[in-house]
């Protein structure tokens, strides 16, 4: 899959979620045999590649917030401060 298609597919499941856990993504790209957007943490995780993170963010940067704690992204509240990352 090209990358802008798995991130279109991150929006689709957002709007109809109101939230995005990294996991299901990882988990729908693994399902889907292509690893080709993933990578490894230093924990030995596989996790989102820089390049996909920066196609998705290109389409939600001023209406989305990742949920570091929880490792999600939801739709962005007016308690939220400035900036991609929200408390929590």
């Amino acid at each position: 899959m090209e990358r802008a298609e798995v991130a279109q597919w991150m929006l689709t499941a957002l709007r109809r979620d109101k939230c995005l856990y990294q996991d299901d993504v990882v988990d729908y790209l693994i399902k889907n045999n292509d690893e080709s957007h993933l990578t490894e943490n230093t924990d030995g995780n596989q996790v989102l590649g820089r390049p996909l993170l920066n196609e998705f963010l290109n389409l939600t940067r001023n209406d989305v917030v990742w949920v570091r704690s929880g490792f999600y992204w939801r739709y962005r509240v007016a308690e939220d401060e400035p900036g991609r990352n929200a408390r929590g």
